[in-house]
């Protein structure tokens, strides 16, 4: 007879709990059919099979957003925008974008987009929006160049987070739901505790904004002016990444911890490998400034995590079988 076996995915980086819900599912379904080493082998394939999801980059002069898929190939996603800069994903797949809006007059627009397309305004009166970041609860955090940082529920209500901040301010959470914020007139980056508590992370860069974090939990950071690319431990331990781009402005991740830089001057999107081999990616563009991987991305589990799940189910399945 069939014996199910219970598999845990609560300790698994990267997943948050939708993702960890769906993968559950997909995993217990497979174990229905499957028992012992075949369980684990399905597991092992569901999770190698994990695809890293589009990327979508916000293009300042030509006030669109690109998509790509992971080969590279190219669409529009929106035009029409007015400078288009910050882009975020939240839990429900939806792209939200901050339309600075700076001429003739500076005053800005949070715009809100379903994964077809279909565009609506979900925050305004804004003086020139930057950086934009989700946390754990769905709550939208925004980056004013005035140097305020709001924090917007679901349902659109606004509440200041942050102020007192000098200019463009590039956001981004880490996994225990502190918020980073890359001050970019002051050369600086603080961070915030959920409960608004700030303290300096790091100073003395060139024009940061772009914030990304990769699977280790470090914190990489686009410093504009200098065009380096900089790697911080979670103790704030600085090592230099890249250098001798071209204005790097936005940073992100995709599920195979490759690092993607809107290399703003250089009008393209260089890809980086964790050990720091660039190629461009995608080039013609007209002063790209933010990227965001689409939402519902599934993680690969680091290697170790895959290691030590095959290694579980596979010694659950030989003790059942001593017990029959």
């Amino acid at each position: 007879m069939k014996k199910q076996l219970s598999i845990s995915v609560a300790s698994m980086p990267g997943l948050n709990a939708t993702m960890k819900t769906k993968f559950k599912s997909t995993i217990h379904a497979a174990c229905h059919s499957f028992s012992g080493v075949v369980c684990a082998g399905a597991v092992l394939l569901i999770a190698s099979n994990a695809q890293a999801q589009n990327l979508f980059a916000s293009d300042y002069y030509s006030g669109n957003i690109y998509e790509y898929t992971p080969s590279g190939v190219q669409s529009t996603f929106a035009s029409g925008l007015a400078d288009p800069f910050g882009l975020a994903f939240n839990s429900a797949g939806n792209l939200f974008e901050a339309d600075g809006n700076e001429q003739p007059f500076p005053s800005g627009t949070i715009y809100e987009f379903t994964p077809g397309g279909v565009r609506s305004t979900f925050a305004s009166g804004l003086v020139t929006p930057t950086g934009l970041a989700f946390n754990s609860a769905g709550n939208l955090f925004v980056g004013e160049n005035t140097g305020n940082i709001y924090e917007y529920t679901p349902g659109g209500a606004r509440s200041t987070f942050a102020s007192g901040l000098a200019s463009d301010i590039g956001l981004a959470f880490n996994s225990a739901g502190d918020l980073f914020a890359a001050d970019s007139d002051s050369g600086s980056i603080y961070e915030f505790t959920p409960g608004g508590v700030q303290s300096t992370f790091a100073s003395g860069l060139a024009g940061p904004f772009g914030l990304a974090f990769n699977s280790a939990g470090n914190l990489f950071v686009a410093a504009s002016s200098s065009g380096n690319i900089y790697e911080y431990t979670p103790g704030g331990v600085q090592s230099t990444f890249a250098s001798g781009l071209n204005q790097p402005e936005g940073l992100a991740f995709n599920s195979a911890g490759d690092l993607f830089v809107a290399n703003q001057l250089g009008n393209d999107i260089i890809e980086f490998t964790p050990g720091g081999v660039g190629s461009i990616f995608a080039s013609g563009l007209a002063n790209p400034i933010a990227l965001a991987f689409q939402g519902e991305t599934l993680p690969v589990p680091e290697p170790s995590a895959l290691g030590l799940l095959a290694f579980g189910v596979f010694g659950i399945t030989l003790l059942r079988r001593r017990q029959r």
